[in-house]
This record gives structure tokens, C-alpha cells and sequence, in this order.
């Protein structure tokens, strides 16, 4: 028992380590990818916070495995580096009895990865969908240049010839108003300020010293003019507002749960069935083809072989239009049901391979011999590579219905995981020792090999 603890103790400081490197990488690439939708349109703080959050969870069910393999490779690596390996093989105790707490461990965190993938992360995939929608329909917020109209403001020109930077005072004002259909209004003032109103729905203009000129099209002569010391101008600003939707709505296969989405296909196999039974009767009625009006003496066996061929010629082209409709359907509701196939496997095949990489990760640090990070996350990065090209290729294959989706998900927990029993019944059986020490050329110097363990 105190030594599966202590192979446990060795796991946990370098998976919370490799979680937080591997989730502080995906959200910069996050940040990186989503920053021009962001900049520039005033959002709050804690918009953004919700956006983060929200997006944090695929992040988790990403790095999870990865953190597994990462951490798996550092303990057994660092154990074998300080021949811990080889004093518990001396004490009569074999690599399988040393794998059995990580392998526990990695069903633990497999089953709530599960419960975290059909409860959690849907919800959260839901909701920072409707905010990105919800950011990029906001135009914006208000830029005035000095000496350069604005016309962000609909049915508003907004010249401002100086703008105090410190206090965001306005001076020399003039508004080209035209929200009022057959009358053109012109207003200048001295001074002014500008602000949103408190449900962010309006935008607000105070001015002061100013005159409003107004005259309707075409018609001079009613011309009006009046002077002002305050007047305030309220415009629409519903576009620089951030208008949150609510998270209710319909769902697409990633924000929905194994147990909804089984539902789902249950109905569309139903569909299927019907469509299938559609197309069988349009077959029968369409080609049933009454042969006794062909035969006589007068006509050979080859005369009535090409007539009903030509018939049959004519009942293909004329049906054609409904049976190709009828085709179409069956292909997007079988596309639909692979398609949701594919969402439910992923759910259960990722955490699958918090196991095996732990299958993979034991054998290969006692090969290795090296438990730095560097070491780890150069071996890591290989075998990530190859699981993601079988994953991404498989979904995609599926997708087209080329393979079947419980292929194309579990392929790469199949390869790798045979992989895995392999080396870890070698290394079982005989000291085995693998050289990565390349890798150390292409890393920063503090994450080599020879660096202290974390």
C-alpha cells in the first residue's frame, strides 16, 4: 500500500503541472485566434471571464489524457532515473504491480471525464457559442476623431473638431441629424459630452451654446432656427451595446450529451426505416412492367426482350426526379446518424485513453530512464501527434460515412493501446533501455532531461 502511494504522489505533482502548461497553451492560442473579435468593442471584464470559462471546458477534455502521458512518462522515468525501478524489481516487485494504482487512478479519472463530457462540457460548449454569436453581432464602440465625421451612429453625421483626451469633453459640435424622413436638421454647439445611458440602450449626447437649424426638403421657405444653452440628443446605441442572449435554443451534436443524441438517432433510425419502406414501394410500383401484352406468335424472343427494355428505359426517366429526392434524404439522414455516432464515441474514447497512455507512458519512462519535463513532453508530443492524426482523420472518414464511427474514434485507442501491452509485457520481462537524448536539442535548457524532476 505505501508504495502504490507513493508511485501516486510521483503522478500528482507533474499532472497538475502538465494541466496547467498544456491549458495555459491552448488558451493563448484561444486568445490569439479570438482577438480581433474582441478588441475594440468594449466588452466587460466579465464577458470575457464567461468566454474564457466557458471555453475552458474542450481545453479539459483536450489536455486531460495529454496531462496523463505527460505525468505517467515524468514518474516512471524519474523512478528508473533514480533506480527506484530497479531496487523494487530487486524486492520482488514486478512493473505490472507498480502499474496498478496509475491504472486505477486513470479509471477514476476516465469515468469522470465521462460524467464531465455528457453533463458539463455540453452546457459549456452551449453557452460560448451564443456569446461568441452575441459578440460579433456588436458593432464596435464610439470612436470620434477629431475633424473627421463620424457616421457609426445610424442617421447621424457626428463632426467634432477638438476632444479634450482627459476629461472627454467636445467642443465645436455639429450633428447632421436625418432620423426624421423629409426634414433635414442641423445642430451645432460650443460644447459637449457624450455617454450611454444606464441600460445601455441609448446614446446620449449633452450639449451646451449651440442652435438647431431645420428646414423640410424642398421647401426653404420653413425654415426654422433655434438657439439652445442645453440640449441633449438621444440616439440609438443598441449596436454598442453587448445584448447577452439566453443559453436556451437548439442544440448542435457537440452540446448535447451521449444520452440525448442516442435519443436522437433512435428517432432517425425510425426515419430511416421509413424512407426505406418509401423507396421499396416507389420500386415495386414504379417497375412492375405487365409482360403478357408483349407476347404473340408474330414476335421473336429478341423483338420483346428490347420492347420491355424500352419500356423500362421510359419508367426509369419518368420516376428519376422522385426516386433521386427519396435517395437524397436516406443519404442526409445516414450522414446525420454517423455524424451523431461520431459525437458519442468521442465522448467515451477520449477518457478511454487516459488508460491508455498509461500503458504506454509506464513502459516507456522505465525505458527511457529520464523524468524531466523536456524529456516528457518531446516523447509526449510524438504519440499526441499520432493520436490526433488517427482521431481527426477517423472523424472526418466517418463523417462521409467512408468507415464505420466506431472505427474511425476507437482506432487510435486500439493502435496505441496494443502498442502499449506490448512494450509494457518487454519491459516486464528484461531491462530495456531507449536513448530520446535528440530531443534535448530542440528544448529550452531548463526543461532537458538532466534538470531537476517536478
Amino acid at each position: 500500500m505505501i508504495i502504490h502511494k507513493y508511485i501516486l504522489k510521483n503522478h500528482a505533482a507533474p499532472f497538475a503541472f502538465s494541466m496547467f502548461i498544456l491549458i495555459a497553451v491552448l488558451l493563448l492560442q484561444f486568445l490569439m485566434k479570438f482577438a480581433d473579435r474582441l478588441v475594440g468593442k468594449g466588452l466587460s471584464a466579465w464577458v470575457i471571464t464567461q468566454l474564457i470559462t466557458y471555453n475552458l471546458a474542450w481545453m479539459v477534455v483536450l489536455v486531460v489524457p495529454m496531462a496523463v502521458l505527460v505525468a505517467t512518462l515524468m514518474a516512471f522515468g524519474g523512478m528508473a532515473q533514480n533506480h527506484e525501478i530497479a531496487i523494487m524489481k530487486a524486492s520482488g516487485i514486478s512493473l505490472y504491480r507498480m502499474m496498478i494504482s496509475p491504472l486505477l487512478a486513470s479509471l477514476v479519472l476516465a469515468f469522470l471525464l465521462i460524467q464531465f463530457n455528457n453533463n458539463v462540457y455540453p452546457s459549456a460548449n452551449h453557452a460560448a457559442r451564443i456569446i461568441i454569436q452575441d459578440i460579433s453581432k456588436k458593432k464596435p464602440t464610439l470612436s470620434l476623431v477629431p475633424g473627421v465625421f463620424s457616421q457609426e451612429v445610424q442617421t447621424y453625421s457626428i463632426l467634432v473638431r477638438t476632444i479634450n483626451e482627459k476629461t472627454n469633453d467636445l467642443f465645436d459640435v455639429t450633428i447632421y441629424d436625418n432620423s426624421e424622413p423629409g426634414v433635414t436638421r442641423v445642430v451645432t454647439a460650443e460644447k459637449g459630452k457624450v455617454y450611454f445611458s444606464s441600460d445601455q440602450t441609448k446614446l446620449m449626447m449633452d450639449l451646451e451654446r449651440g442652435e438647431i437649424h431645420e428646414a423640410p426638403q424642398n421647401e426653404v421657405e420653413k425654415y426654422r432656427k433655434f438657439t439652445f444653452d442645453k440640449h441633449r440628443i438621444a440616439m440609438n446605441g443598441e449596436q454598442f451595446s453587448f445584448q447577452q442572449s439566453s443559453f436556451s435554443g437548439p442544440r448542435s451534436d457537440r452540446e448535447m450529451g451521449a444520452p440525448e443524441m442516442l435519443g436522437i438517432v433512435d428517432s432517425l433510425d425510425l426515419f430511416s426505416q421509413e424512407l426505406n419502406k418509401e423507396f421499396e414501394s416507389r420500386v415495386a410500383m414504379n417497375f412492375k412492367i405487365d409482360t403478357t401484352k408483349v407476347e404473340g406468335n408474330k414476335r421473336t424472343n429478341y423483338q420483346n426482350k428490347t420492347y420491355l427494355y424500352m419500356r423500362v428505359e421510359d419508367k426509369i426517366r419518368s420516376v428519376q426526379s422522385s426516386m433521386n429526392s427519396t435517395l437524397q434524404r436516406m443519404q442526409i439522414n445516414e450522414k446525420g446518424i454517423s455524424k451523431y455516432w461520431v459525437e458519442i464515441h468521442k465522448k467515451y474514447s477520449l477518457p478511454a485513453a487516459c488508460i491508455i497512455f498509461i500503458l504506454l507512458g509506464a513502459p516507456l519512462g522505465t525505458m527511457t530512464r529520464k523524468g524531466g519535463f523536456g524529456m516528457a513532453a518531446g516523447i509526449s508530443l510524438f504519440f499526441f501527434l499520432i493520436y490526433w492524426a488517427f482521431l481527426i482523420g477517423g472523424e472526418k472518414l466517418a463523417d462521409r460515412g467512408l468507415v464505420s464511427p466506431l472505427w474511425g474514434m476507437w482506432s487510435a485507442n486500439i493502435l496505441l493501446g496494443f502498442l502499449g501491452i506490448i512494450l509494457t509485457m518487454k519491459a516486464a520481462k528484461e531491462r530495456v533501455t531507449l536513448s530520446f537524448d535528440f530531443i534535448n536539442k530542440f528544448l529550452p535548457k531548463q526543461w532537458r532531461s538532466n534538470s531537476s524532476n517536478v
